[in-house]
């Protein structure tokens, strides 16, 4: 008789699953954040906007608060990065803009907050002052642009800013890309996404169409001819497998797809294991594991095949991990999952020694076994080009292929955010949406006075 597996919803009470999942990181106080804003020295070509994806004048917009000009700070925040929201809460700022902060070569070392800065101005706005940019007169021309995460969003506020017109489409019911469905809720606490969204889409012109898929219910071809221009943004849809035996098992599963589910159903309703297995060493990875934990789970273990200076994960988000009482085993890769009585007992790992030319060397015959009745691989995600597959489009290296323009090499049709190389980041996806709407205004434009 098969064993049934201790996977089950509602561990816990709906006021610790409240606790669980409220906001990680509590807004500055406005005492708070003119404290914190009267630190910096508002350095003149500051080494802090160098490191932002987006170049975000950071001196300016917390000279900003320091003199109570939330409005003032808030646009010059937005006017970069309209995403500027859920940047402030997620991007890692500890290895960007705060990692550059002057501060850090003190005696103190502390640098300036600069993300927390950011959400106190941008929640301002938010809040208080609405969509701080306005619309130029209706150009006439149409955009289509499929993916409505960071990359597709940043991109259609800049292009209905300009005045065109533009169809968000979107695989999902609900536009956000990652913000939405592959951030740990915590760190977007309250509907932050969707209200952040609102407060994008009041700008005009975008039209969201959900349950939009390349290659099943859209077609590329319709789309160019009817579109003066398209924008890709469609992200990783993809996950790597890890080609071990029982990868298959009921209980295994991808970290994507239990974080998805967390962030699309209530929190009392997403089974979770007693003893959970976490294999990856990324944000995804770490985000999985806490929340687990944060599910109810008894223990949490996340096993990564190198050592914590390679992990994708940063420092500050590795000691999140084990503040949440996850623990953390380096040097060991996943060999099988684990039999017994018929049904997943844990994942058999081999232990790993460092060499001295970087390789690892995994010793087949020096293995351990982490017990488990959840197992979540987060090893990787992939971009799947077969919806463009026979087109015009030239992908390398499992990402489409763009030029300094952000154009791809079919004609009228750009491409930006992770589907393409990139620092994977949603501030870099920010980025590139905004450059190619910039890009794509330009090309329209041109052609516009040529005709």
């Amino acid at each position: 008789m098969t064993r049934t597996l201790d996977i089950v919803s509602a561990r816990l009470s709906d006021v610790e699953l409240a606790i669980n999942f409220s906001d990680a990181h509590p807004p500055l106080t406005v005492e708070q954040a003119r404290v914190e804003a009267d630190r910096c020295f508002f350095c003149y070509d500051a080494p802090c906007i160098e490191a932002c994806p987006t170049g975000i004048d950071i001196p300016k917009f917390i000279k900003a608060i320091a003199t109570r000009n939330l409005k003032g700070s808030a646009k010059t925040i937005l006017e970069s990065n309209i995403l500027g929201g859920s940047c402030a809460r997620v991007c890692p700022t500890e290895i960007l803009c705060e990692q550059k902060c002057v501060h850090n070569t003190r005696e103190e070392g502390q640098p300036i907050r600069i993300g927390a800065l950011q959400r106190h101005a941008t929640d301002w706005q938010m809040e208080h002052g609405g969509q701080p940019f306005t619309r130029a007169p209706t150009t006439g021309r149409r955009i289509a642009i499929i993916g409505a995460g960071p990359a597709g969003l940043a991109c259609a506020h800049r292009l209905a800013m300009q005045g065109h017109n533009v169809l968000l489409l979107d695989a999902h019911s609900q536009p956000g890309g990652l913000n939405e469905y592959g951030v740990a809720a915590y760190k977007l606490a309250d509907d932050f996404a969707q209200r952040e969204i609102d407060f994008l889409l009041a700008i005009g012109g975008i039209t969201f169409e959900g349950n939009r898929k390349l290659g099943e219910n859209l077609s590329l071809s319709d789309l160019r001819r009817d579109y003066d221009a398209i924008f890709l943004g469609m992200g990783l849809s993809g996950v790597r497998a890890m080609g071990i035996e029982g990868e298959e098992l009921e209980g295994v599963q991808d970290a994507v797809a239990f974080i998805e589910t967390l962030r699309s159903q209530e929190k009392k309703c997403v089974p979770v294991g007693r003893r959970v297995v976490v294999i990856g060493g990324g944000n995804t990875a770490v985000d999985a594991a806490v929340q687990a934990r944060r599910l109810g789970a008894d223990e949490v273990t996340l096993v990564y095949r190198r050592g914590h200076e390679q992990m994708s994960a940063t420092p500050v988000e590795r000691e999140w991990a084990q503040t949440n009482g996850v623990t953390i085993r380096f040097w060991s890769s996943p060999v099988r999952m684990v039999l017994e009585d018929g049904a997943l007992g844990g994942v058999e790992f081999s232990r790993g020694t460092a060499t001295t030319n970087g390789r690892v060397i995994y010793d087949p015959a020096d293995t351990f076994i982490v017990h488990a009745d959840m197992v979540l691989k987060a090893v990787g995600q992939t971009f799947i080009p077969d919806p463009i597959s026979g087109e015009s489009i030239l992908v390398e290296n499992g990402r489409i292929v763009v030029d300094d323009t952000y154009r791809t090499t079919m004609e009228g049709i750009y491409a930006g955010g992770d589907c393409t190389v990139g620092e994977d980041l949603t501030v870099a996806a920010v980025r590139d949406g905004r450059n190619a709407a910039e890009a794509i205004h330009k090309a329209l434009s041109i052609s516009s006075v040529q005709a």
